[in-house]
């Protein structure tokens, strides 16, 4: 059986989505696109297309079971059924969700208007008249905030704060945690209907494990797959077991409490020399213990090294700053080949930083 699917933005997106939800109106297309398929299969209710940051976006069909199990996972790790500022796009999972949660809730979620700065913060803050109040943001959305004194007054009224998107650089998490702010790290992605990990922790009744170095997750809130893609399908989930699993191209590792970490990403690990160079694993340490606190790591062709790092950040150094903190940790051949500082960096649509853009920025 199959149901049909419709593209929906704005104002009309709360309402088609819980139809979507109820299996009493079509499933929804979070966006606008001119090549969608009339049908798709009768348990999807939601089709939300990945980021492309790094890559060919993909689109992710979401069941309604998926979706209602990931706001219950939700729910019960933030302590209640709340009211939500939306500051994020609902054309991705993380503003998505926010409207699910909202939904199962039965709550109105207040969102942000206009550019997000402290000032459109502050009055959508204001609007929020129940006594449960969360919100979601991206770690650039948090660190402008909490350059704001009123902003960051407004902050500890929440009593959850979801950070996510990509890897939290440390000093801003320290920050967020002394200015008295609930900050929970989450992680997460389309493919398992948003955040399923928070503070390293699976949430509902997520799994996670390690396989081959690699993040697998496994639980209710996994897609049914890539619409129209059964070779990423197939290649991205995977049953074993008993359980179906999702292969997340994240590189991390499991402590004896069970708590993840992410280290990186499959696909960022270069060969430099002969040398392997996690990308990734190399962002973290510059942002962690560096003044580079935004700093993003991509590769750039070499002629005598074949792929080099190079860093991106808003904060002047020099490689030879870097050099013998990075020889430390990562070895030589992880030693950036330069640093390129901007104004400001690039993110895409979803907040993540946009690496395609700075790939062929440091290619020039």
């Amino acid at each position: 059986m199959t149901r049909a699917l419709r593209a929906v933005t704005g104002a009309d997106l709360p309402s088609a989505l819980r139809d979507a939800l109820t299996a009493d109106g079509p499933a929804v297309f979070a966006g606008t696109a001119s090549d969608l398929p009339a049908r798709v299969a009768q348990n999807v209710a939601l089709v939300v297309q990945s980021s492309g940051s790094t890559a060919r976006p993909k689109r992710v069909a979401l069941s309604a079971d998926a979706l209602l199990a990931s706001a219950a996972a939700a729910e019960s790790a933030v302590g209640g059924a709340g009211q939500w500022l939306l500051a994020l796009p609902t054309t991705y999972i993380a503003g998505l969700s926010v409207l699910v949660r909202s939904i199962c809730a039965d709550t109105v979620p207040v969102a942000v208007e206009g550019h997000f700065d402290a000032g459109s913060f502050l009055r959508a803050a204001g609007q929020l008249d129940q006594p449960l109040r969360f919100t979601s943001l991206v770690p650039a959305q948090l660190a402008t905030l909490l350059n704001d004194e009123a902003a960051v007054a407004a902050l500890r009224r929440f009593d959850r704060v979801l950070l996510g998107g990509q890897s939290t650089p440390a000093p801003l998490l320290e920050r967020a945690l002394a200015a008295g702010v609930r900050v929970t790290r989450t992680y997460g992605s389309s493919e398992t209907a948003g955040g399923c990990v928070y503070d390293g922790v699976p949430i509902g009744t997520t799994h996670a494990r390690i396989g081959g170095g690699q993040v697998e997750l496994s639980g209710p809130t996994l897609a049914e797959g890539y619409l129209g893609d059964r070779e990423r399908t197939d290649a991205a989930f995977h049953s074993d077991g008993g359980a179906r699993w999702y292969r997340t191209g994240d590189l991390g590792s499991m402590d004896e409490s069970g708590v993840l970490t992410i280290t990186g990403r499959l696909d960022d690990v270069i060969v430099s020399g002969g040398v392997k160079v996690p990308l990734g694993e190399l962002e973290q340490l510059l942002r962690r213990v560096t003044p580079l606190h935004d700093a993003v790591v991509v590769p750039a062709d070499d002629e005598r090294w074949g792929q080099v790092p190079v860093v991106v950040s808003t904060v002047d150094s020099s490689v030879a700053e870097l050099r013998p903190t990075v020889i430390a940790a990562l070895g030589v051949a992880a030693v950036p080949a330069r640093v390129v500082v901007v104004d400001v960096i690039p993110l895409v649509e979803s907040g993540k930083p946009d690496r395609l853009a700075l790939r062929a920025l440091v290619a020039r």
